[in-house]
């Protein structure tokens, strides 16, 4: 499921000999340090299961809701994730059961070409009869020659038992194909019946989830409650930040002071038209700490920068949310998603799409949030991309 904080450490390739500095010798030395760094990893791994197992239950006990939000939202999540397995799977295997139909249809070429040049040559016997041997015997003076004619004639006879084990094998690997290609083609019903069982699934969550959002539209219609409920959203959030903070400071990322070069440089995570900008009042008077695009859903969400995911999971007033630490104190997050593609502790590079947008935490049509944060502070995302527009 996409609850996913394990494995912090995962994307963190170990020291080469040479990068060390130890020889292979020495390096029999290094297993205390090593179990000792291990045991320190899953220390910092239990930490952030702990602050996200926190987080997630404060926001379920202030607000049945938007527990039930979230129970909807991961639900079709899950959904949309086993559908694009499907899908995947669905693919390979046509192009599987592609690749057996051409390699059948060569089979059946080669096989018509053997046939058509066996008949030639039976012909062709048939012609000279069965006596031919010995007529061919009787009119030659040159025992040399006869010799030699007889040789070619069991030339042609082993050529011709050739081309006939040529024929067997060819027919039986065709029938061979012919019961991988029902296998390929019982498999795809098989995944049709799936799929069209996960799209009812989604359906019915996609019913579910509208029926809470109608829910929480009727609870918000007061400008208080809706003001509450935002306050509620960002002290979760700023929350969550804090204490991951803490917890990267422990485990600090390789690329110290690279991101703060990257003013002006960045590539936009995702192609779309910004409906809210930084700084923006927004409802119940709050202002925007990001940025927010109206995207197309499941648009691939990118990373807009090296760096190790600290947080993908589901976050009230965020839906299904990732955060990527760059090192340096920066961090980046992406909200509102339909699907996760990363887990904790997996290293990400500049350009890798981590999640696919969606309308995830209540949206009502697909969104991205965007934004950056360095040392517990909003910073404006615009005069970090190196293009005005998404």
């Amino acid at each position: 499921m996409l609850l996913a904080c394990a494995g912090l450490a995962a994307g963190l390739p170990a020291p080469t000999p040479a990068q060390s500095g130890r020889t292979p010798a020495s390096q029999g030395r290094d297993g205390p340090d090593r179990a000792r760094t291990e045991a320190e990893l899953r220390q910092i791994q239990r930490e952030i299961e702990r602050v996200r197992e926190q987080v997630s239950r404060d926001a379920a006990e202030r607000d049945r809701l938007q527990r039930d939000l979230r129970r909807t939202e991961q639900s079709v999540s899950g959904v949309r994730g086993e559908m694009s397995r499907l899908r995947r799977e669905r693919e390979a295997r046509n192009r599987r059961r592609a690749e057996l139909a051409r390699e059948r249809g060569q089979r059946e070429a080669a096989l018509a070409r053997e046939r058509e040049a066996l008949a030639a040559q039976l012909r062709a016997a048939h012609q000279m009869g069965r006596a031919e041997p010995l007529r061919l015997l009787l009119n030659q003076r040159d025992p040399a020659k006869a010799g030699r004619m007889f040789a070619y004639y069991g030339y042609f006879g082993r050529a011709r038992a050739g081309q006939i084990a040529g024929i067997e094998q060819h027919v039986a690997r065709i029938a061979e194909l012919d019961a991988e290609l029902a296998g390929e083609e019982a498999r795809l019903v098989e995944l049709e019946r799936s799929r069209n069982e996960e799209l009812a699934k989604l359906e019915q969550a996609r019913s579910e989830r509208g029926q809470v959002l109608a829910n929480l539209k009727a609870e918000s219609r007061s400008r208080a409650a809706q003001l509450q409920r935002l306050q509620r959203q960002q002290a979760a959030l700023e929350k969550l930040l804090r204490e991951l903070r803490r917890t990267i400071e422990k485990f600090p990322s390789d690329s110290k002071g690279a991101f703060a070069q990257l003013r002006g440089k960045l590539a936009w995570p995702a192609a779309g038209r910004v409906v809210a900008r930084y700084g923006e009042t927004r409802a119940g008077g709050l202002r925007w700490d990001g940025m927010l695009f109206a995207v197309e859903r499941g648009a691939p969400v990118r990373a807009v920068y090296h760096g190790r995911v600290v947080y993908a999971d589901w976050l009230a007033g965020l839906g299904l949310l990732v955060i990527v630490d760059h090192g340096g104190g920066y961090l980046s997050l992406y909200g509102h998603n339909d699907e996760l593609y990363r887990k904790v502790g997996e290293r990400v590079t500049a350009g890798d799409p981590v999640a696919a947008a969606g309308d995830s935490g209540g949206r009502t049509q697909p969104e991205l949030y965007f934004a950056l944060r360095r040392g517990g502070r909003a910073i404006d995302p615009r005069p970090w991309f190196r293009n005005a527009r998404p």
